[in-house]
This record gives structure tokens, sequence and C-alpha cells, in this order.
């Protein structure tokens, strides 16, 4: 303890580390414990939101929580914790500017959060681009927008195809509504160009099981696949992304394009 007050340590400002620390800040009086989170960010990301701020219909300052300014009295850290030894009730901090130190504790909380697996699929690396940060969101529209200016820009058929071709793979909800509303302002875009039109776009939903977003139940599944595909969205079931090499999209059920 520092001074007789418990130091309490929060690892990861998501969901978990967040409400932690506003529970602990709401809960114990001033001056009762030393609260410090470290976080990689000086905010939090609210995910749902992602989609909607792909596609424009929110701005990206809707999506995050600026720590500092819910969070008064608890210090905020921003960088990782690399290691800790418990025994010692230790922590290895590596902030984003500066060498690393020691921290010392009473209590952690550990909770770091997830990051994004790539999978092992040749080119997917390369050539995707995943869905959890406002940054990554952003740049999926501008993506989208950008390939459509190529498209507008020249009559090869070839590169025309390729440009309009957008492949998701995962048809969870990140999958399924970062691909309805990026399809959503592709489409509202197309006012705008001369020769770039709805139908001249391949949307594709790429899921290795039998059915899409089985957080909601088979029937609500059932349904919002009937609606993608009402849009004109080609959704393949029970099908994996075998390889992504050169821009080339192969699957397993011997589907091959360029994308």
């Amino acid at each position: 303890m520092a001074n007789g007050r418990p130091r309490i340590l929060i690892v990861g400002g998501g969901y978990v580390g967040l409400y932690t620390a506003l529970g602990l800040q709401k809960r114990l009086r001033r001056g009762e414990a030393e609260i410090t989170l470290v976080n990689p960010e000086s905010f939090m990301v609210y995910q749902p939101f992602l989609p909607e701020a792909a596609s424009g219909n929110i701005e990206p300052r809707h999506v995050v929580v600026p720590l500092r300014t819910v969070l008064k009295r608890v210090r905020l850290i921003t960088g990782h914790v690399t290691a800790v030894d418990h025994e010692r009730r230790s922590a290895t901090i590596e902030p984003t500017s500066g060498p690393p130190y020691e921290l010392g504790y009473d209590v952690v909380v550990v909770a770091p959060g997830s990051v994004s697996r790539v999978l092992p699929v040749p080119g997917l690396a390369e050539h995707a681009v995943g869905f959890k940060s406002v940054a990554e969101a952003i740049y999926l529209r501008n993506q989208v927008l950008s390939r459509m200016d190529a498209a507008e820009s020249t009559d090869d058929v070839g590169v025309r195809r390729r440009a309009l071709t957008f492949v998701f793979v995962g048809g969870g909800y990140a999958g399924v509504e970062a691909l309805a509303e990026l399809e959503d302002l592709a489409r509202d875009a197309c006012r705008y160009y001369r020769t770039v039109r709805r139908e001249d776009m391949r949307w594709v939903l790429v899921e290795a099981a039998a059915g899409i977003l089985p957080e909601i139940g088979e029937g609500l599944g059932e349904y919002a696949l009937e609606r993608l595909r009402h849009r004109g969205i080609a959704v393949f079931l029970e099908t994996r992304l075998e390889s992504a090499e050169g821009g080339v999209m192969r699957l397993s059920n011997g589907e091959e394009f360029e994308a």
C-alpha cells in the first residue's frame, strides 16, 4: 500500500476496464484508494458503432469515449503492460513515449481485450483489413470510395470489375453490419458518378458456418440472410477463403475472382 491506501491497477480501457474504473470511482471515497488504468489510447472505442462510422452515418468522434473526461479520479497511463509479477505485486509498463518502468499494485484487474486474429490464409495479411478501430473503419470507407473513383476513371472492363468487387469474410455482427453499411454507402454514392452503378458492383460475404449471425438465433439469422440476398449481395455459406494472393480470391467452393 502507498500511504496506507490500496493501489488498484486496471489493465485495459475497454468495456471491462472502463466500467470497473467507473464503479470504483463511484463507490470509493476520494483518497480512499489509488486507481491507475493503463490503455494504449486515451479513449475507449464503442465498437458496435464502427459500421455506422465507416458508412458516415455518424461522426467518428461519437464512437469514442475520452477516458480522462469520465475518469476524473483515475490516473490514466497511455501505454502497454508487458509483464505482471504477481508475487512481487509489480507490473512492467511500456509507455507510448519513454523507457519502460515498474509500477507497484495491491490489486490488479486484467482486462486487455482482444485483437484481430489474422488467419493463416495466403495473401490475407497483405490484402485484408480488420474492423476493431476507428482508423480501420475510416480506412474501409475511404477504400470503397477510392475503388469507385478508380472504376469511374477507366473503361477497362477487368480493372472496373476488380475495383468494384468487395469481399467480407465472417458472418457475425462485425462482418454483416460492416458489409451492409458500406454497401448502403456505395449505393447512395452512385448518384455522384457517371459510369458507376450499383449493378456494376459485386458484394460478397463468405461464411464457414451454415448460417449467419448465430448470436440472434436461427430464425432472425435466416431473415437477415434473405434481406442481404434481396439487396444483391452474394452470400457463400459453408465456404472458406483459401487464398487471397495477388488480390485473387479463391474460395473452398471453387469460386475464383479478383477483388
